[in-house]
């Protein structure tokens, strides 16, 4: 049986603060899909686009005494569909955003966009507005498939969204494509991989549908593929995409040379954000005293809009015996080495908290080590909830 955590000293301060990102939501869609357990609003009649940047910006700001004079990594705009947004939208967004805190000189700047709400002239705008990444939500390049999840675009609409992109002054783009999704069998995920792979995309993230509370899928489940299905469009999926020039960098994301997802990275890194929009998290790191506090905003729209311009709807600091299981919960889902001096500098406690919970992980073939880093092993990726429990 694995020893608990026991916290017996004090927190070290951080030898250094991690990266600062920022989070934007977007809260409408055109329409719920089934599978969906984001924080998202299906529009009714005209978004208040205006209203909702004036607040979006006034959250950021309620945020800047937490930020230290520091400057941004990363910028993501998720949703919900962010492309229900105004290239001019969202261009006084990242004016607004760029006027408080300094962009780093190679920030990156994604956005998500559906493909039912891309056109060409309103593509390119976004990028003029600042954006150098777009991530557009697929899902699958079968009729049949996106119909099943309840996407509003047909298979022809995703491919004019990636070939739009291709020819954009984009530094990257990613393709969202789910596999495990009703009624598919093997034939069915590789289809839609080999067209995918086709399209080009510097990025991939290639991820399993799964059945979440609070959606119509829970109410209504689907047929899905069986257990043995799954490892086999999981096994012959990651072959196809290493052969095509492909390398997984964390559990659902892969990338060509140098593509990766930098926001991405600094969520699984540990890394420090903040979240502006409804439900948005923030993560930040306090210099001065090494707590770490996480701070949610209001979800619903509405309430978010008429907040009297106090948008927090949760505080909390995270207590010290639950930073190990927070860090290895984010970092260990990066095919990357882990070095163990991140552990002791994001968290600010020394490596003997975790000697027992790491020494059961390598007996159980979880993890290696070397005098600097851990490696998650294969078995550990294939049961990483197992390796995450350790640290509980």
């Amino acid at each position: 049986m694995t020893e608990p955590l026991m916290i017996t000293t004090a927190p070290l301060l951080p030898m250094r603060l991690p990266p600062l990102s920022l989070y934007v939501h977007i809260p409408w869609c055109v329409q719920k899909c089934p599978y969906c357990d984001f924080n998202s609003h299906t529009q009714k009649g005209k978004i208040p686009e205006a209203e909702y940047i004036a607040d979006l910006l006034a959250d950021l700001r309620s945020e800047l005494p937490r930020v230290f004079q520091r400057s941004l990594h990363s910028i993501f705009i998720g949703g919900g569909t962010p492309s229900l947004i105004s290239a001019e939208g969202i261009g006084q967004i990242l004016d607004g955003v760029e006027a408080m805190i300094p962009f780093s000189d190679n920030i990156e700047i994604t956005m998500e966009a559906n493909p039912g709400t891309v056109e060409a002239d309103r593509f390119h705008g976004y990028v003029a507005a600042g954006v150098n990444r777009i991530s557009v939500g697929v899902q699958s390049l079968q009729a049949e498939k996106l119909n099943l999840l309840g996407r509003i675009h047909d298979p022809d609409e995703a491919i004019r969204a990636a070939n739009i992109a291709t020819e954009s002054a984009l530094n990257s783009f990613n393709l969202d494509l789910m596999h495990g999704l009703p009624h598919q069998d093997l034939n069915d995920a590789l289809y839609d991989l080999n067209k995918a792979v086709e399209l080009a995309p510097p990025h991939l993230s290639w991820y399993q549908l799964t059945i979440e509370q609070n959606t119509q899928f829970h109410s209504k489940p689907p047929t899905l593929p069986d257990e043995d299905i799954l490892w086999d469009i999981f096994e012959q999926g990651h072959a196809l995409l290493s052969n095509a020039g492909y390398e997984q960098y964390e559990i659902s994301g892969y990338a060509k040379a140098g593509k990766q997802c930098q926001h991405n990275l600094n969520y699984w890194r540990f890394g420090d954000y903040i979240g502006i929009g409804c439900g948005a998290h923030g993560k930040l790191t306090e210099p001065e005293t090494g707590q770490i506090i996480r701070r949610s905003k209001i979800k619903h729209p509405r309430g978010y809009m008429d907040a009297d311009k106090s948008f927090l709807d949760n505080e909390h600091v995270v207590a010290q015996d639950e930073l190990p299981f927070e860090f290895f919960m984010n970092r260990f889902r990066l095919i990357e080495a882990t070095p163990k001096q991140d552990f002791c500098d994001f968290t600010g406690l020394p490596l003997s908290t975790v000697s027992a919970q790491i020494k059961t992980a390598i007996q159980k073939g979880l993890l290696t080590e070397t005098a600097t880093h851990w490696q998650v092993t294969q078995l550990g990726h294939r049961y990483l909830n197992s390796l995450f429990d350790l640290f509980l």
